[in-house]
């Protein structure tokens, strides 16, 4: 059994979990939250949405995945608070966005000490690499992942098992 936990504390998870499908049903389903996080093209279709986690050097970033026929994108579920230069207060979600024809490379990797921890690793042409982690159900976001590179237009991307 995995758990994924989006806090500390099962009760913060809890939350966590009922204000994000809280706020779904509020704006209008998953496909009009992608319309409104990113520039989507008239002939894009979402093709799954999933939650996850990001790794980033600060630690994992809990928010929504998506896949669609022309990127893979990715949305923190919670505002991260900075300061600007003036010391004003700054709220703004973590955004991730890779068109699928930058993707160079698509792995699946298992933690050898833990092997419910399964990752997906995104590689870029210009050599940035995410790692996705947490999924709910990771083989089926896995398998999105895969028909939305076999359907663009890149023949060069390897996805390795």
């Amino acid at each position: 059994m995995i758990v994924v936990r989006l806090g500390p504390k099962i009760t913060e998870t809890v939350k966590g979990k009922l204000s994000l499908g809280a706020k779904i049903l509020q704006v209008g389903g998953l496909e009009k939250i992608f319309k409104q996080l990113f520039a989507v093209k008239e002939e894009e279709k979402l093709l799954k949405a999933c939650q996850c986690y990001l790794s980033t050097t600060a630690g994992p970033i809990a928010g929504l995945l998506f896949i669609s026929t022309d990127k893979v994108a990715f949305c923190s579920e919670r505002s991260l608070k900075f300061y600007s230069s003036k010391g004003e207060l700054i709220r703004v979600h973590y955004k991730v966005l890779i068109p699928l024809s930058k993707i160079k490379r698509v792995n699946q990797s298992v933690n050898m000490k833990k092997q419910s921890e399964k990752y997906i690793e995104v590689y870029t042409v210009d050599g940035f690499d995410f790692w996705f982690m947490g999924f709910l159900n990771y083989q089926k976001a896995f398998k999105y992942l895969q028909q939305a590179i076999s359907q663009s237009c890149t023949d060069d991307v390897q996805v390795t098992y």
